[in-house]
């Protein structure tokens, strides 16, 4: 009976070695479909979570960030999953690192990246991540700040054509006051949700030891231009100072890819904080404890 049941199993490796390999097409529309089904399973929680009218507001708030969370973790793990199995696909590999590697902390993604074949990591999607993640670490707390220059609009002339000056980043940061730099844009609807936040702190601290610079980005992604960040600038009361007219390079080469993104430099320009630990309340209480009052 043994030998029948080894026998048997012999008989399946062979079979399933004669099995037809998946092309990258047929793996990448089950990576898709697998994609779809948790997404699937997300809208349908979410609804009867919306549905639910024992739970109020807030518990239904708190239940769809927990459902979120959920979510992005099985996004994830469905990549990790695909990646394992596909590393040196030239085709799949970096198709499933474009898809998640937003859901990832910087660490998890250069994990994932590390092992992949030199032909996948020569691909244009990983090459433009692998690049944005030397740039963050390049600008990671702890580090001295790098310097960019824009061709910052001043005002206008008589005709009412752009008076540009050359502004950099070190003529603010760097010069002996902690800086709480915020990069935003006019059409950016978060950044107008920050900005009551920033003019709080900044009434109430700005002076010899501490200033607020905003550096408008990304201006031209959403056919906007410097006349739009200056007229936003003066209808929200941002009265710190202000760069405009920034479009890619300053986002890029602090590897932001999404905003509003702050950064809260030193006095000599050493970045103490970043992103996710400046947003809200955050953000005044991470100057508070830098300036000890």
């Amino acid at each position: 009976m043994k030998k029948t049941l080894m026998f048997a199993a012999a008989v399946l490796v062979a079979l399933a070695g004669c099995a037809p390999k998946q092309t990258s097409e047929e793996v990448l529309d089950a990576f898709q479909a697998d994609i779809e089904q948790v997404m699937k399973d997300y809208r349908a929680a979410a609804e009867a979570v919306d549905a639910d009218e024992a739970l109020t507001d807030e518990q239904k708030e708190a239940k769809f960030d927990e459902l979120q969370e959920s979510t992005i973790g099985k996004l994830a793990s469905t990549g990790r999953d695909y990646l394992k199995k596909h590393s040196g696909d030239t085709l799949v590999a970096p198709t499933v690192i474009g898809s998640i590697y937003s859901y990832l902390e910087d660490d998890e993604l250069e994990e994932l990246i590390a092992p992949l074949s030199p032909e996948v990591r020569q691909n244009r999607i990983v090459s433009m991540i692998s690049e944005d993640l030397a740039r963050k670490k390049a600008t990671a707390v702890g580090n001295k700040f790098t310097d960019f220059t824009v061709d910052h609009v001043a005002g206008v002339d008589k005709q009412g054509n752009p008076v540009y000056e050359k502004k950099s980043l070190s003529d603010f940061v760097g010069k002996g006051k902690v800086m709480l730099v915020d990069f935003w844009s006019p059409w950016c609807p978060p950044c107008k949700a920050e900005i009551p936040n920033i003019k709080a702190i900044w009434e109430k601290y700005h002076g010899d030891d501490f200033d607020v610079l905003s550096v408008a980005v990304w201006e031209e992604s959403r056919k906007m231009d410097w006349h739009n960040t200056i007229d936003t600038a003066a209808f929200y009361g941002m009265k710190w100072q202000q760069l405009n007219n920034g479009h890619q390079e300053p986002a890029a080469l602090y590897g932001i890819s999404g905003i509003p993104h702050m950064i809260l430099f030193d006095k000599d320009g050493t970045i103490l904080k970043r992103g996710d630990d400046l947003r809200g309340e955050k953000t005044a209480k991470a100057v508070a404890e830098v300036l000890g009052r």
